[in-house]
């Protein structure tokens, strides 16, 4: 379920918002969920280290590189330390 919270902000910014989330045919409600959204993914290390190993196992899979290699790869280095 949903919560309301109130912001205070400056009437010129208040009009801007609202001009942009028409453009864009979106709510002002809409946008600020989006903003805060995206201001919590970059500053929440747990989604950005979700983020990083999903990016380097895209990477890793586009490359026809598997969890066999993988394991090979880390075997190889462990030995040689």
């Amino acid at each position: 379920m949903s919560t309301q919270m109130i912001v205070r902000i400056d009437p010129a910014l208040k009009d801007k918002i609202n001009n942009l989330a028409k453009a864009e045919g979106k709510s002002v409600s809409e946008v600020v969920r989006e903003l805060l959204e995206e201001y919590i993914k970059s500053r929440d290390i747990s989604l950005y280290i979700d983020d990083l190993w999903e990016r380097i196992g895209s990477k890793l899979t586009s490359r026809g590189i598997g969890s066999e290699e993988i394991q090979k790869a880390v075997k190889k280095v462990r030995a040689e330390t």
